[in-house]
């Protein structure tokens, strides 16, 4: 017998949140993807908790939401405008701060596909047979999306 749903969630939850957080850049949307996930588990969590690694499984479900986000958006949801969002808190602009900026905006302009790539190489410190399981592609396809992906990202960099 398999680990019990809530359970699994009580343990798991914040790794996954931070996972989503990573892939989204948002942790309104985080959250959504994260539940978006847990509920299609629950759903099947008689076959998700018998499988060898149930966490690599569901890690897989939280990437496979993020990368099908835009082509699934249901038609009675409808996003917030900017201006409609609260200000942000003010912080100290330090070199340090900047750089994260950057680098978010930049990981925010990649193809989905790329920035899971990156956010499951570099935050989860998966290797690429691994990173290609949660894709379901290749090793040659999770290095060819980290290569154009990185290459961007420099790109990015010398602009600034």
């Amino acid at each position: 017998m398999g680990v019990d749903f809530h359970e699994y969630v009580v343990t798991r939850r914040q790794p996954l949140l931070r996972l989503a957080y990573l892939l989204t850049g948002d942790a309104h949307l985080a959250e959504d993807v994260v539940q978006t996930a847990l509920l299609r588990a629950f759903r099947q969590w008689r076959r998700v908790s018998r499988a060898d690694q149930p966490d690599a499984y569901v890690r897989r479900m939280v990437v496979n939401v993020y990368i099908d986000g835009k082509r699934r958006r249901s038609s009675t949801e409808a996003p917030t405008a900017p201006a409609d969002l609260p200000a942000p808190a003010q912080h100290d602009h330090t070199d340090a701060q900047a750089e994260r900026s950057v680098m978010w905006t930049a990981l925010a302009g990649l193809p989905r596909v790329q920035r899971a790539v990156l956010v499951l190489r570099f935050y989860e410190d998966l290797d690429d047979a691994r990173i290609a399981e949660v894709l379901g592609s290749t090793p040659s396809t999770v290095r060819s999306n980290a290569s154009r992906a990185l290459a961007t990202l420099r790109k990015e960099r010398t602009r600034v």
